[in-house]
């Protein structure tokens, strides 16, 4: 596709955004001001030092686990408010809209966080492949052999 990716400005963790402490303020301001998320999301979600949550994508109607990316407040705003999947590439340092380049697109059906608040969990509509190796999941052909557990 000819789609170019989604604008890429400064990650929060180096554009003077809330660190892993989020909900700590200076001079009696909160950290959390320059968030574009709801206060209630945006106090509630426990980052990284690089400011970032990790996402789990999932297939809303067969609960298949597609992959993990991250996330900073922009880029979970995006995701809560266009109804595209939007990350934060760490290696690229830049934000990139699942499906632009592919056209592997993951339509947004929920956004939910964790009990810890580190986590997120996004259910999605996949089209086409979730990986960059073309697979349909990250995790396609890369089971270790375990030993399994009892079913008690």
């Amino acid at each position: 596709m000819s789609e170019q990716p989604a604008p890429s400005p400064a990650p929060a963790s180096t554009a003077g955004a809330p660190s892993s402490d989020a909900s700590s303020s200076v001079a009696g301001e909160s950290l959390l001001a320059g968030s574009p998320l709801p206060a209630e999301i945006a106090s509630a979600l426990k980052r990284d030092g690089a400011g970032l949550v990790a996402a789990i994508v999932q297939q809303f109607d067969t609960n298949e686990v597609l992959m993990l990316g991250w996330m900073d407040d922009e880029a979970l705003n995006r995701t809560m408010t266009t109804g595209r999947v939007t990350f934060y590439s760490r290696s690229r340092q830049e934000y990139w809209r699942k499906g632009d380049t592919s056209g592997h697109v993951q339509w947004v059906k929920s956004v939910a966080l964790d009990c810890d608040g580190d986590a997120l969990l996004v259910r999605v509509d996949q089209v086409g492949a979730a990986c960059h190796t073309g697979t349909r999941t990250c995790f396609d052909g890369r089971a270790f052999d375990v030993v399994a557990g009892p079913a008690n």
